[in-house]
């Protein structure tokens, strides 16, 4: 590994947030959940959670949508609902669903700087009314033309760049951001265990 590539792969594992992940809930098109892989990557995302209990789990994702963000990203997949959201409340604060409510927030009114998991359903029905039961409550992407829904990945691409920029005026890009404990297994998983 040259030096180069050490420092690039430090830079972006210290600026990764361990208190903001995704949901994708019965995600039927593969390249949809690697266009949110290569997203999530981007805004420093680690973790995401994959819960299908509709459809088969998923045994690949689109390359090409992805540029192979899936192998730096931990991906845990789940096709018990009640296991996923137990795992989730084992480490976020706030679920939060993209659900168009009545009693659904604005995302420009969420408080990115928390612990927070964001819950995008799949492509025809969204979240399952299972897990919006089971959520802390529901958020809507702001929208003034006539179709009122977005395509899920770029839907979660305007919802974790909010929260990006949210929490880089936070200063939360600033200094590493993973527990020790995350942090010591990731450089051991890329490589960088010894160079540390």
């Amino acid at each position: 590994m040259t030096p180069e590539r050490r420092e690039r792969l430090l830079s972006v594992l210290h600026k990764r947030q361990g208190d903001l992940t995704v949901v994708l809930e019965n995600v039927m098109d593969p390249h949809n959940i690697s266009a949110v892989m290569r997203t999530c990557d981007a805004v420093g995302i680690q973790e995401i959670y994959v819960l299908n209990t509709i459809i088969p789990r998923h045994s690949k994702w689109g390359a090409k949508s992805s540029s192979s963000a899936a192998k730096w990203l931990t991906i845990h997949q789940f096709t018990d609902l009640a296991t996923c959201v137990d795992a989730l409340r084992s480490k976020y604060d706030k679920i939060l669903t993209t659900h168009l409510a009545t009693d659904a927030v604005s995302l420009y009114d969420i408080d990115f700087t928390g612990s927070i998991a964001l819950v995008f359903g799949n492509e025809h029905g969204g979240v399952s009314e299972e897990l919006r039961d089971r959520a802390d409550g529901n958020f809507i992407i702001p929208q003034v033309g006539i179709i009122k829904s977005l395509n899920i990945s770029v839907a979660c691409a305007v919802s974790i760049y909010e929260a990006m920029r949210q929490k880089t005026v936070a200063g939360h890009y600033a200094q590493p951001a993973l527990p020790p404990s995350q942090m010591n297994s990731l450089l051991d998983e890329w490589g960088l265990q010894d160079e540390e």
